[in-house]
């Protein structure tokens, strides 16, 4: 997987965001925001990682269980590929 053309993160602080830009701005109005994790995953979608590669990273950055980890890579790749976001 692989983050689509036209979106880039930004941190400010402890906020980070996703930013649509050109004509992207059209399909998303407005940011979407990323937890600290989220951000995590964003940068390693950023570099192709599989879903299997993005329960490995959070698994060795928090102390969660592999079960929920996979859970939630699941339902963070489903609405980023609802929103366009992502390229298979």
């Amino acid at each position: 997987m692989k983050i689509a053309s036209g979106f880039v993160r930004r941190s400010v602080g402890d906020s980070h965001m996703v930013v649509p830009v050109g004509t992207r701005t059209r399909d998303i109005p407005g940011v979407i925001a990323l937890s600290e994790s989220g951000a995590l995953l964003w940068e390693k979608l950023e570099q192709g990682a599989t879903e299997d590669e993005l329960v490995e990273a959070l698994l060795a950055e928090y102390e969660v269980e592999r079960e929920q980890a996979e859970v939630d890579v699941k339902a963070f790749v489903a609405e980023l590929s609802d929103k366009g976001v992502l390229e298979e």
